[in-house]
Parts: C-alpha cells; sequence; structure tokens
C-alpha cells in the first residue's frame, strides 16, 4: 500500500516539474494562448460569425434561432416554418428586437451588393457598421471574416481528426509490435486462419458492399457502422475459431513475429511520399469530401507515433512492475492495455502536437492546388487557391496564410515545449 502511494507521489510530483518546466518557455506557453484562441472560435464558429440571429423577439415570442438549428441538426426538433429561407437582414424591422452575432454573415452568405472582390478598405455600401466587410468579400460577395473563422474550425477539426485516427492506428500497432516483439506472442492455427477470415470479410462487407452508402449518407456515422461491422466479425470468427482448436491439426501454436511484420508495413508505407500517396487515394474519390481529406492523412500518418510507441514498450516492457504484473499471472492484454500503454503515451504526446500541425498544413496544401476539398467548402487552403488565380486581391492571400502560419507555428512551439519539459526525467 505504502509503495503504491509513494508511486502516485511520485507521478504528480513528475507532472508538477513538467508543468513548471512548460510554464518557463515562454514561447510555448504564448502559443498555447494562441491555440486557445483557436479552439474557442472553433467551439463558437456559429455565434461568432452567422447571417442568423442569436435571439430575435417578434409579436411578444423569443426565438434563438441559431440554438434551434443545433436542435435541428441533431434531430430534436424541427425547423420554424416561418424562419425558413428568410433574408435577416431585409426583414429586421419585422422584429421587436433582434441581435446578431459579431460577424453577421455565414462563410456561404452572398452579398450580391459587394461581388468581386471588395477590399478591406473599399467603399462598401451598408446599413450600419455592423453589417460592414471588415476583412472584404471574395468573387462571389462571401464574407472573408466569417470564411476565416469557418476556416478555423475546419483546421481545428483536420488535425484533430486525423491525428485522433492516425494515433489509433499508431499507438496500437507500435504498441503490441514493442510489447510482445518476434517471440512473446503465440497463436493457435486455428485462431490466426479464422482472424484473417474475420478481418477480410469485415473489410468486405463493411467497406466495399457499403461504399455507396459511405459516400452518399452521413460521412460519420456510415463509418462508425462499417468499424462495427468489421469488429463484429472479427468477433463472430474467433470465437467459430475456438470451436476447432480442439482439432490437433489446427490447435497447434505458431509464433507470430509482430515486430518484424509491424517494422516492415512502416518501412513499406515511408518508403512512398506521402503527397503522392495522397494524390493518388484521393484521385480515386468520385465526390471529394472534407471527412475522406480527414480520414486519409490519418490514415497516411500513423508511422511516426508507431516508432515512439514501439521504443516506449521495448524500454516498459523490461522494468519491475511489469515483471511484477507477469508474476501476478495477468494476461498480457491486460498487462499492455492497463499498465504498459498509459505509461508510455508521454512521448506520443509530442508527436500528436507536431502531428496535427503537419496535418492542418497537409490539407492546406491540398486545398491550394485544389484537390480533395469540394469547391463549395470554405478553408484557408480554400481561400488561398482562390487568392493564387487574384493576385491584386491581397486579402484574400493575407489573411488566411496568417491563419495557417499562427496556428502550425503555434502547435510546433506547444511540442517543443512539451518535448523539452517531458525529458526533464
Amino acid at each position: 500500500m505504502e509503495a503504491a502511494l509513494s508511486g502516485t507521489d511520485s507521478d504528480q510530483r513528475y507532472w508538477r516539474l513538467v508543468r513548471n518546466r512548460f510554464r518557463k518557455k515562454r514561447s510555448a506557453v504564448w502559443a498555447l494562448r494562441v491555440l486557445y484562441v483557436f479552439a474557442f472560435i472553433a467551439l463558437f464558429a456559429d455565434f461568432i460569425a452567422n447571417e442568423k440571429p442569436i435571439y430575435c423577439k417578434q409579436e411578444g415570442t423569443a426565438y434563438f434561432p441559431i440554438f434551434r438549428q443545433y436542435l435541428v441538426d441533431m434531430g430534436l426538433a424541427k425547423p420554424h416554418v416561418p424562419f425558413l429561407h428568410i433574408n435577416w437582414r431585409e426583414r429586421m424591422d419585422d422584429f421587436e428586437a433582434i441581435y446578431f452575432p459579431p460577424i453577421p454573415y455565414s462563410y456561404h452568405t452572398q452579398d450580391l451588393k459587394h461581388l468581386n472582390f471588395v477590399g478591406p478598405f473599399g467603399e462598401q455600401d451598408i446599413s450600419s457598421l455592423h453589417f460592414r466587410h471588415w476583412l472584404g468579400t471574395d468573387k462571389l460577395g462571401r464574407d472573408v471574416a466569417a470564411g476565416m473563422v469557418n476556416g478555423t474550425r475546419m483546421a481545428m477539426l483536420i488535425g484533430i481528426v486525423a491525428m485522433g485516427i492516425a494515433a489509433l492506428i499508431g499507438v496500437s500497432l507500435g504498441a503490441i509490435a514493442g510489447y510482445f516483439g518476434d517471440s512473446r506472442l503465440y497463436w493457435s492455427r486455428a485462431g490466426l486462419i479464422f482472424t484473417v477470415i474475420g478481418v477480410l470479410a469485415g473489410l468486405f462487407y463493411g467497406f466495399s458492399v457499403r461504399s455507396f452508402a459511405l459516400q452518399e449518407g452521413n460521412l460519420a456515422w456510415e463509418l462508425l457502422i462499417s468499424f462495427l461491422i468489421l469488429a463484429g466479425s472479427i468477433f463472430v470468427f474467433r470465437r467459430v475459431s475456438r470451436l476447432f482448436e480442439s482439432w490437433t491439426p489446427l490447435a497447434k501454436k505458431i509464433k507470430i513475429p509482430l515486430d518484424l511484420l509491424v517494422m516492415r508495413l512502416i518501412e513499406i508505407k515511408r518508403s512512398i511520399p506521402t503527397l503522392l500517396l495522397l494524390l493518388a487515394i484521393l484521385a480515386l474519390v468520385s465526390r471529394p469530401n472534407i471527412f475522406y481529406v480527414m480520414a486519409i492523412i490519418g490514415l497516411l500518418s500513423w508511422t511516426n507515433l508507431a516508432r515512439f510507441m514501439r521504443g516506449e514498450m521495448l524500454r516498459i516492457r523490461e522494468l519491475e512492475y511489469m515483471e511484477a504484473t507477469r508474476a501476478l499471472g495477468y494476461s498480457h492484454w491486460r498487462a499492455l492495455f492497463r499498465h504498459a500503454i498509459p505509461n508510455g503515451l508521454t512521448p506520443v504526446l509530442v508527436s500528436l502536437s507536431f502531428g496535427i500541425a503537419g496535418a492542418i498544413l497537409t490539407e492546406a496544401s491540398l486545398s491550394f492546388i485544389g484537390i480533395g476539398v469540394p469547391p463549395e467548402q470554405v478553408t484557408w487552403g480554400t481561400m488561398l487557391y482562390t487568392a493564387r488565380s487574384t493576385p491584386y486581391a491581397w486579402w484574400l492571400g493575407l489573411f488566411p496564410g496568417l491563419g495557417i502560419f499562427l496556428t502550425v507555428m503555434a502547435f510546433n512551439l506547444v511540442g517543443e515545449g512539451l518535448s523539452e519539459a517531458i525529458h526533464a526525467r
């Protein structure tokens, strides 16, 4: 009991040391504050830039159109019929009170009075300063400031989702490769054969057969269904394999060289330029979608995380507390997921920070060359793509470029600060 308490106290002292060392690096602290601002903008983008009002009152009844839209999108409410397809700016006099967000435009709102690249300092035909396009407009009359807000949300979403997928793959493969090595995992022939069959069947029925649903339906929901089909297929075939393990030819144990297989897979992936692989995969996608871009970036960005995790597992598996888990009779999988992986995630956090910056930059690069993201989707990269053909509209290149620069630099500085603080051990 005392040993457990002393271990907890040691962990607390270590993380306190990490926090104090991180705070001493002023550039990392300010970068983290910048990321807080970007995260706030991403979370509350609809309340910062929206053509709908936050609050309005008509005939004594109060309405909250933006909140209502959230409920409609989640299927918890129906849209208010009188407010469908309403031009809020032209109908302001119909309301007793109406309050718009700080930027009274959505990223897709077209202001027909300000088409063809109206600059921030250009003359604008507006009823009040609240409706001024402070950062100008693009060719279609869309507000650049609203596009910047939506671009912030998309950048944060791309970085987190892409690296979440990469972390799931990289941490899993790196952990089992480092922990089991080439000589610790034995599998019966029946288990191996039926697991392979389960994986192939799950990929076929979960992704190949459902390819139309993945392209036409809600991508996040359809992906979840596909992964559940894959997991269910593996589970069922693993259960079936136990019925055949009593048969002597299929009961023989086979040594699985996991470390060798994972490292060869990493080498194969790293031997192919990521950008070329991205372009090749995106060329096969019939309908561009920002979620496809996130998923593909994540599926191609796991190798560094796997190498970091493998190195940590090679160290952790020889420590005393891991020997204690084996002496107590814990299974390998329990020791791996309950003890080894949680204690090996610390260096992965640093790689994740750099990876998020890389994912944001990759998406911006793809959008800049007009690949992967649909034309109607507004991101920092698509705004730069528009600015490429209209160099005189300097505001279309300046503000998105500044946003990309600040975000990537902030994540890199936070990663550098974490690296120095964590290695204080």
